[in-house]
């Protein structure tokens, strides 16, 4: 029997909130991660790990001697390392010199509109907006949801940043230029702490790779270890 004080109406209203909730939930827990980076790469004839050893430097002289940059050094030097290579003490004693370069733009805008509703014109979810545009290396997603009682279509605007990090590899002894690498990924954050490791995961998988090939890496937390995955 029916509750005397229940509104058929209001009682669906507050399914459909219900259902949009959880709904969003999950989606921003899913908006978490992937991280995915564009890599492309070039090789020549890359000497094998045998006795080579090698210096990572600033390709950027002001980065030279900073210590923000010698923590991201580090990272391209331990990747390195698992390869088989030998870090040198110094430049001038390495046999192969690690150009390494990193930047994150300045963001620009970039609006979504949603579009979710529940009602005969709109089926159960209705339709999500989506992402556009391009992006190059250059020195929040948001949403919202339709109610059928209350408004219309959301949109939302927010700020995304292009980062990217570029590693050149030349032979000590004759000069010649034996490998180049960039990897470029568009995202919410602009903070480099964040972003640098996860390009330099992304661009020493399956190293030296194919020369001419462009890829897309996505890299994602599963359970407290890292999954990479080729596209």
């Amino acid at each position: 029997m029916k509750h005397p004080n229940m509104n058929p109406r209001r009682s669906y209203t507050a399914t459909v909130r219900i259902g949009l909730a959880l709904a969003l939930a999950g989606s921003l827990a899913a908006c978490a991660t992937p991280f995915k980076a564009d890599v492309s790469r070039f090789a020549a004839q890359l000497p094998a790990p045998q006795g080579e050893s090698f210096a990572v430097v600033a390709e950027d002289p002001k980065l030279a001697g900073g210590l923000e940059f010698a923590m991201y050094a580090d990272l391209v030097a331990e990747e390195l390392t698992e390869l088989g290579y030998t870090r040198a003490a110094s430049p001038s004693e390495a046999s192969l010199l690690v150009r390494f370069d990193y930047d994150v733009d300045n963001g620009r805008e970039r609006v979504r509109t949603s579009n979710v509703g529940v009602g005969p014109a709109f089926g159960p979810w209705g339709a999500w907006g989506g992402w556009g545009g391009g992006f190059g290396f250059n020195r929040g997603w948001g949403v919202g949801f339709y109610d059928p009682w209350l408004a219309g279509p959301q949109v939302r605007s927010y700020t995304v940043y292009t980062s990217g990090i570029d590693i050149k590899i030349d032979s000590t002894t004759t000069g010649e230029r034996l490998f180049e690498g960039q990897a470029q990924a568009v995202s919410r954050s602009n903070r480099l702490q964040t972003l640098v490791p996860n390009l330099v995961e992304a661009i020493f998988t399956d190293f030296p790779g194919n020369s001419g090939e462009t890829l897309r890496i996505t890299i994602r937390d599963d359970e407290s270890k890292k999954v990479k995955e080729v596209d």
